[in-house]
């Protein structure tokens, strides 16, 4: 492979890795925070339990999600610098703001609300938490901001003298359309996320105290029978969202990108109608279908809101490329994009059927028995992360061959300076520390979730000798 390849392959690993934790962090922080909510506003000390219990969850993705972030910063740097220099005057403003407001704001309450438990009153060390999460929020919306630019330019120019985009309008850079649908999309993604862990365990917990009669089991039952339906149900709402904001931004983006849309289907030639083909075999080219099970019209009304809509194919948009934009390939890669694209749908909607399943047979006060629904349920939370991840490989993926839609080529973004031999280096070294933070991580969430819920009883303002924190050991 030569450097564009490994350079490629070294952002793929780090993204993809880093963004196992984000979503999982968003999540749990708006979930803690609804715990502690409901435990302040009824004192009921399963609310307390689940709070502390979950936060120490959270904290250790959040540390995770940190130490990942700063890897990927660093890979930017190094691999992608004539990128950098091309969107560093557009990404400038919105990735400040997101350190010295967003990040900040996440990273001050979150250390108030650790180390604020018994010290300060009630309502403001909820106030806390909220604020963390909202940061979580905003430095999501930020970063998205700034990628939404690459899959729709907008509020800039082209400085002809030094072939650099420059800002003009801040303000269009953070309302693109592109960022204002993938936000909410994104944000439900994460509450499918966390809600899909909080269910797990809270199954997990509950099978195992099931075999116990003790009077700490009985309380721990209450308490993760509450966190079994909010994860249950927040996974239902979650991707309930997840389908309106999905089918939103498939329309915007058939009208920014239908090479895209037509790579996520391997359209090949236009149609109108436009089936959707839930699988498709085709032949090694990918180019022929052999074998297809398609929904007529589907695919009309996921990209143009009629079932009567026409469909660009691939090769017709190649030849509408090559006039705009000069000779070449204008074709991502369509077996990766189609399945991707089929992945993060058929996943998000297995975790969605195994949570109805899951609240429905702890209806009235159950406590499942069936191992089937037992495996189904502990597997929960690796269905969002998968999809996930596949959501990020079609998004990244099917823009290509551009690194900014439109402006900048992906060949045209490496760093000239770099040879193969120093990204094969890094990419080693990147995988090595992450296999390593990976170890650290399942170590410390497994420790975690086996400890399970801790004492009922809270920690007091006047408690002068409190010495409690969110996460200890």
């Amino acid at each position: 492979m030569d450097t564009l390849e490994l350079a490629r392959w070294q952002f793929g690993v780090t993204t993809i890795y880093h963004f196992l934790f984000v979503p999982l962090t968003i999540g749990l922080s708006f979930l803690v925070a609804g715990m502690q909510t409901a435990w302040v506003r009824t004192g009921h000390d399963r609310w307390y339990q689940l709070t502390r219990f979950y936060g120490k969850l959270f904290l250790i993705n959040f540390a995770m999600g940190v130490a990942t972030g700063i890897v990927q910063e660093f890979q930017f740097g190094m691999n992608w610098s004539d990128y950098s220099r091309f969107v560093g005057d557009v990404f400038g403003a919105p990735l400040a703001i997101e350190g010295l407001l967003a990040f900040f704001m996440e990273s001050t309450f979150l250390g108030l609300w650790i180390f604020g438990w018994g010290r300060l009153p009630k309502r403001i060390h909820l106030a806390c938490i909220w604020l963390a999460a909202i940061g979580t929020a905003l430095s999501a919306y930020f970063i998205l901001a700034a990628n939404s630019f690459m899959q729709h330019p907008v509020g800039y120019r082209i400085n002809p003298a030094t072939h650099r985009a420059e800002l003009t309008d801040f303000w269009a850079v953070m309302t693109n359309s592109t960022n204002l649908i993938t936000f909410p999309h994104t944000m439900a993604a994460s509450f499918l996320t966390g809600g899909g862990l909080l269910a797990a365990i809270a199954f997990w917990h509950l099978r195992k105290r099931r075999r116990d009669d003790d009077a700490a089991a009985d309380g721990q039952q209450v308490a993760f029978r509450s966190a079994a339906r909010v994860g249950t149900v927040t996974v239902l709402i979650a991707a309930l969202a997840l389908a309106i904001t999905g089918d939103i931004q498939g329309k915007i983006m058939t009208q920014q990108q239908p090479m895209k849309m037509a790579a996520a289907e391997a359209l090949y030639h236009t149609e109108q109608p436009a089936s959707f083909s839930i699988v498709t075999i085709g032949s090694l080219d990918g180019k022929h279908e052999v074998y297809a099970v398609k929904l007529p019209r589907l695919l009309s009304f996921l990209a143009t809101g009629s079932l009567d809509g026409k469909v660009k194919g691939i090769d017709n948009i190649q030849a509408e490329y090559q006039k705009l934009y000069g000779p070449g390939s204008y074709t991502p890669i369509i077996p990766v994009t189609y399945w991707s694209f089929r992945l993060m749908i058929g996943l998000g909607m297995l975790a969605a059927a195994i949570a109805l399943v899951t609240l429905w047979a702890l209806r009235r006060g159950r406590t499942p028995r069936s191992r089937l629904l037992y495996l189904m349920i502990v597997a929960l939370p690796l269905l969002p992360l998968a999809a996930n991840s596949f959501g990020w490989i079609f998004t990244e993926m099917g823009r290509q061959p551009w690194l900014v839609f439109g402006q900048l080529r992906t060949a045209d973004g490496v760093s000239p300076g770099v040879s193969g031999g120093e990204v094969l280096t890094s990419l080693i070294a990147f995988a090595a520390l992450y296999a390593a933070l990976a170890v650290v991580e399942i170590g410390l969430m497994l420790r975690g979730i086996r400890a399970g819920v801790g004492e009922a009883r809270p920690p007091e303002p006047d408690d002068a000798d409190t010495d409690a924190v969110a996460f200890a050991y």
